[in-house]
C-alpha cells in the first residue's frame, strides 16, 4: 500500500483471496483490470498484457504452451476474457525462422493469424511479438505518465540507470512490432536480473514468474518513478511558472461554451464533429504556463498519445484579463486554416510513395490560456479520450521538462505511426457510421413517454441526446437508463423550463459545452387540459400558451441562434397534435396553442431554409401508452367530454381511427427520426400526421 506521506502512489489492490479462486486467464483478466483501472498506470486502450499457459491442444490432447495477450482494439481496465487472443507460443517461434528483417517486419503481422489456439476470433495485435519473445511468463506493458516522463527527456537512457539502477533497463525509440519484440528478448537474455525495460518516449514492460508478482512489479516501478518525480520537482515552477490567470469557472464554461461550436462549424466540413471541454487543474496549469506554445510545438512522446491528439495541439491566442471572446472568434479562421496548412507540409515532407491519402488536416485538441482544453474528434468518447490522452501527455511534458529537457517524437516517426498501412487497414475495417453519427439531439420534455421513445430512436441512429425536462426524478432514471443502454458519453440531462427565457439560453450553453453544439431540436414538452370555454380560467389559458406556444417559440429561437453559427443547417421537429388541424369539444385553450405550434412551424421554415435550418411537424393523436398528460385529469377530462369511462379511452380512439389500430410512443419517434435525419433533407414546413389516420386532421 501506498504510504500515509505519499498519497500519491499507487496502491497494491490484489486479493490474494479472490485470485485464488481464479485460474491462470482468469488471473491473467484480473491483473489486466486492476491496471487498467488507474489512469495513472495507462489510458484508455491503451497498454497490454500477457501470460504463458500450459493448455491442451484441443486436437491431440497434449499439452502446449498458449500466450494469453490483449488483442487488438481492447482496453485493459474493461476488457473480458474474450479480449484475448491466443496463440501457440511453438508456432510463434517458427516466426522468427521466416522473418526477412525490419523492412519486412509488417508482414509479420499477417502472419500471426496462423500461430491462432482453439479457433480464437479475437486478432493479435501489433504488440504480440513484445510478449511472445520476453523469456517470462507473466508481462506487463503499461504507459504511466510517470515513467514516460523519464522515456521523453533528453537523457531518457542516463535517468533511466539513476532511478532504477540495474533492475530496470533502457531501449532506443523503436516502433512497435516485430523487431521490437526480438530488441526486448535479446535484452532480457542478456540481463537476466532485470525486471522490465524503459521504451524509449513510449513506456514500461516489466515482467515476472507469476501474475501477482508481475503485476507488484509494475506498481513498484511506477511508484519508484513517482516518488523520484516528487522529490525532485517540489518547490519547482512547472512549464516555466504561470503568466496567466485562469479565469473562474463560470466564465471558463460560458466561453468555451460560444467557442466550441465556432470552431465546429469551421472543421466539420468532410464530417460533423463533436466536443469535449476540460478545464481541469492540470490542463490550466499548462494552458496558462509559461512555455506553453513551445511545448505545444513539440507534440506527444507516446504514441498512444499521438494516434488520439495528432502532430501536436493549436494554441488560440487570448489574454483572459484583457481580451474578449469575439478576439478568440475573429482569429479562428486564420488560426485553423494555418494548423491545416502546416499539416499538410507536414503530410507532403514525410509522406512515402505508398502513404494513405492525406486525412482531415484539423487539430484535435486546441487549447486557451486561461479557460482550458477543447477537444473535438468523430464521436463524443473518441473526443473525451483524446483530451484523457493530451491530459497524460502534460503530465509527461510536466515532469520530464522539470527535470530535464522533454523530447517529443520525431516528425517522420510520427508520421510513419499516422500513416502506417496497418494502421491505414485497421481504420478502413471500422463499420460505417449510423445515420445520425457526429449529431447532437436536444429533446423537451425528455424524460416522458414520447421523448424517451424519440431519445432511443435518436441514439440507436448514433446520435447524442440532451434530455431537457423539468422532471428531476425522471431525468435521473432516464439518464441512468439511457446510459447503461448506449454509454455515458452520449447522454446529457438539463432541467429546463420552456417558459423561462433565461434557463433555456442557458441550457443550450449547457448543451454545447458538453457536446459542442445541437443540430436537432425536437420540442416536445406538453401539457393538456379540457374544459369548457365557459369555465378556462385566465391562469388555464395562459399555462397553454406559455408552455405549448411561448416555450416552443423561445426553445427554437435559441435553436436558431446557434444553428446559424455553426452554420451547419440543422433540423427542427415540433410534436404538436392532430388537435392543432382538427377541433376537439371542451378544448379550446389546448387546441388553440397547438395551432399556433404548427403556424410557428411554418413561419421557421420560412426563415431557416436560406441557413439550411429544416422545421417540420409530427401531429400525434392519442398516444396513451406510457404518456405523463394521460396518467392524471387529462384522461378523465377527455373520456368525460366523451361520456365514456376512462378505461374505455384506448378502446374509443383506436376504433375512432381509420386503420383502426393505437398510436405508441414509438411510433412518434419513428416519424421525428424521419424529420430529423438526413431521410427528409428536401423536406421543410411539412406536417406529418401519426393519427392511425384522421379525415379531421388531413393537411388538404
Amino acid at each position: 500500500m501506498a504510504d500515509a506521506g505519499t498519497p500519491h502512489l499507487l496502491d497494491n489492490r490484489w486479493d490474494d483471496g479472490k485470485a485464488a479462486a481464479m485460474d491462470e486467464p482468469g488471473r491473467l483478466l484480473y491483473r489486466s483490470n486492476l491496471l487498467g483501472g488507474d489512469k495513472r498506470i495507462t489510458n484508455f486502450g491503451g497498454g497490454n498484457t500477457s501470460a504463458k499457459v500450459a493448455m491442451a491442444d484441443p486436437l491431440t490432447g497434449e499439452t502446449v504452451t498458449v500466450l494469453w495477450v490483449k488483442g487488438s482494439g481492447g482496453d485493459v481496465g474493461t476488457m473480458k476474457l474474450d479480449g484475448f487472443s491466443t496463440l501457440y507460443m511453438d508456432k510463434l517461434n517458427q516466426l522468427k525462422t521466416i522473418y526477412r528483417g525490419q523492412d519486412h517486419e509488417d508482414e509479420m503481422v499477417g502472419l500471426l493469424s496462423f500461430c491462432t489456439y482453439n479457433l480464437n476470433p479475437r486478432a493479435a495485435s501489433i504488440d504480440t511479438p513484445l510478449h511472445a519473445y520476453v523469456p517470462y511468463p507473466h508481462v506487463d506493458h503499461m504507459h504511466p505518465d510517470a515513467v514516460i516522463a523519464i522515456a521523453a527527456t533528453r537523457d531518457s537512457r542516463a535517468l533511466t540507470q539513476q532511478i532504477f539502477g540495474d533492475e530496470i533497463g533502457w531501449l532506443p525509440w523503436r516502433r512497435p512490432g516485430f523487431e521490437l519484440g526480438l530488441d526486448l528478448s535479446r535484452f532480457a537474455a542478456d540481463h537476466p536480473n532485470a525486471k522490465g525495460v524503459v521504451l524509449e518516449s513510449h513506456g514500461l514492460f516489466t515482467w515476472g514468474d507469476s501474475a501477482k508478482d508481475c503485476y507488484e512489479t509494475t506498481l513498484r516501478i511506477i511508484n519508484k518513478a513517482i516518488a523520484w518525480f516528487d522529490e525532485q520537482t517540489r518547490g519547482k515552477a512547472v512549464f516555466g511558472g504561470a503568466v496567466t490567470q485562469s479565469l473562474p469557472a463560470d466564465e471558463r464554461r460560458a466561453i468555451a461554451a460560444k467557442i466550441m461550436p465556432e470552431i465546429r462549424a469551421r472543421i466539420s466540413g468532410s464530417e460533423r464533429k463533436l466536443g469535449h471541454f476540460d478545464d481541469s487543474q492540470t490542463v490550466l496549469d499548462f494552458v496558462n504556463s509559461k512555455n506553453l506554445r513551445a511545448l505545444a510545438a513539440l507534440g506527444t512522446s507516446c504514441p498512444d498519445h499521438f494516434l488520439r491528439t495528432k502532430i501536436c495541439p493549436l494554441v488560440l491566442e487570448f489574454d483572459p484579463a484583457s481580451g474578449s471572446i469575439e478576439t478568440i472568434i475573429a482569429g479562428l479562421d486564420e488560426a485553423i486554416a494555418a494548423y491545416a496548412k502546416d499539416y499538410a507540409a507536414y503530410y507532403e515532407k514525410a509522406k512515402h510513395p505508398n502513404s494513405p491519402a492525406m486525412r482531415d488536416p484539423n487539430a484535435v485538441v486546441y487549447l486557451i490560456p486561461g479557460v482550458g482544453m477543447i477537444t473535438f474528434a468523430r464521436d463524443k468518447a473518441t473526443a473525451r479520450i483524446a483530451g484523457e490522452f493530451y491530459v497524460n501527455a502534460i503530465n509527461v511534458m510536466r515532469g520530464a521538462s522539470t527535470v530535464d529537457t522533454y523530447v517529443g517524437l520525431p516528425a517522420q516517426e510520427a508520421f510513419d505511426i499516422e500513416y502506417w498501412l496497418l494502421e491505414e487497414a485497421k481504420l478502413q475495417r471500422m463499420p460505417k457510421p449510423k445515420s445520425l453519427a457526429g449529431r447532437v439531439g436536444l429533446v423537451t420534455g425528455g424524460a416522458g413517454g414520447i421523448g424517451r421513445a424519440i431519445a432511443a430512436k435518436l441514439l440507436s441512429e448514433g446520435a447524442c441526446v440532451v434530455l431537457a425536462d423539468i422532471d428531476e426524478t425522471a431525468l435521473a432514471d432516464a439518464e441512468a437508463t439511457f446510459g447503461k443502454a448506449y454509454g455515458r458519453d452520449v447522454v446529457r440531462t438539463v432541467v429546463m423550463n420552456v417558459t423561462d427565457e433565461n434557463a433555456v439560453i442557458g441550457k443550450f450553453a449547457e448543451a454545447s459545452v458538453e457536446f459542442g453544439g445541437i443540430d436537432i431540436v425536437v420540442s416536445n414538452a406538453g401539457i393538456a387540459s379540457s374544459e369548457p370555454v365557459e369555465t378556462t380560467t385566465i391562469a388555464m389559458w395562459d399555462r397553454n400558451m406559455d408552455i405549448l406556444a411561448k416555450g416552443y417559440f423561445l426553445v427554437s429561437r435559441e435553436a436558431f441562434r446557434l444553428m446559424r453559427r455553426q452554420k451547419l443547417g440543422g433540423s427542427v421537429v415540433f410534436i404538436a397534435s392532430k388537435n392543432g388541424l382538427a377541433a376537439s369539444p371542451n378544448a379550446s385553450a389546448y387546441c388553440t396553442a397547438k395551432a399556433a405550434e404548427i403556424h410557428l412551424a411554418r413561419c421557421l421554415a420560412l426563415e431557416g431554409a436560406d441557413a439550411g435550418i429544416r422545421v417540420n411537424v409530427v401531429n400525434p393523436d392519442a398516444v396513451l401508452r406510457g404518456s405523463k398528460i394521460w396518467t392524471g385529469e387529462w384522461r378523465e377530462q377527455r373520456a368525460s367530454a366523451y361520456n365514456m369511462s376512462p378505461d374505455e379511452l384506448d378502446d374509443h380512439y383506436r376504433k375512432r381511427s381509420m386503420l383502426k389500430l393505437s398510436v405508441f410512443p414509438e411510433d412518434i419517434a419513428e416519424a421525428t427520426y424521419f424529420l430529423a435525419s438526413d431521410l427528409s433533407a428536401k423536406s421543410t414546413g411539412n406536417i406529418i400526421n401519426v393519427d392511425a389516420g384522421n379525415a379531421q386532421s388531413f393537411t388538404r
